[in-house]
């Protein structure tokens, strides 16, 4: 596994050079986190040639403001010329809870959020990406995934998951991490 000395963005481009190796080598789909589509932009360059099979994972509509979409719709195109697909979706420890956040200062969302969180941000991440994608039925349940995410922007964090849907969210198994910051 490799260790990165800082979270961040500048780790972006190892981070994905890992995560499309391992992924091409175990021949599992990629699930990448992405706010705008840099990021998956810049993985669909890297996994298309090597036949891996790549879903991006982007923001619910109103996420940052109602009714707004952060994706850009130009690199929602490129990715989906090369094969690739982006799924738009609410994050499974967002949603409603964050309404409750907002309302009362808490909700058990907080406290699953920060539990993932001690490993890094981008674990919690690559846990709600493998219950969103089982929950659309882009990925099924009998199958791992290598999910991408990272703190903020970018990306930083790399591991082998075995997604199950978000209502059954205690069953994911991350079996590996291929790559995270050791500070956060």
């Amino acid at each position: 596994m490799r260790v990165f000395d800082r979270a961040g963005p500048d780790n972006t481009a190892e981070t994905l050079e890992i995560a499309v190796t391992a992924a091409a080598q175990r021949s599992l789909p990629l699930v990448v986190a992405s706010t705008r589509g840099k990021t998956a932009a810049a993985a669909i360059e890297l996994a298309a040639p090597v036949g891996v099979r790549l879903i991006a994972v982007s923001h619910n509509y109103g996420f940052a403001k109602a009714g707004q979409q952060e994706f850009d719709p130009g690199r929602r195109a490129e990715i989906e010329r090369h094969g690739g697909y982006v799924h738009t979706g609410t994050l499974p420890l967002r949603g409603v809870g964050s309404a409750i956040r907002r309302k009362l200062g808490g909700s058990e969302e907080e406290l699953v959020n920060s539990a993932l969180r001690i490993f890094c941000q981008g674990a919690k991440v690559c846990v709600e990406m493998a219950a969103m994608v089982a929950d659309a039925g882009l990925i099924t349940p009998d199958q791992d995934i290598v999910a991408v995410a990272g703190t903020g922007l970018g990306a930083d964090t790399a591991c082998v998951v075995r997604p199950m849907p978000s209502n059954m969210l205690f069953d994911i198994r991350v079996r590996e991490f291929l790559c995270k910051p050791g500070a956060f």
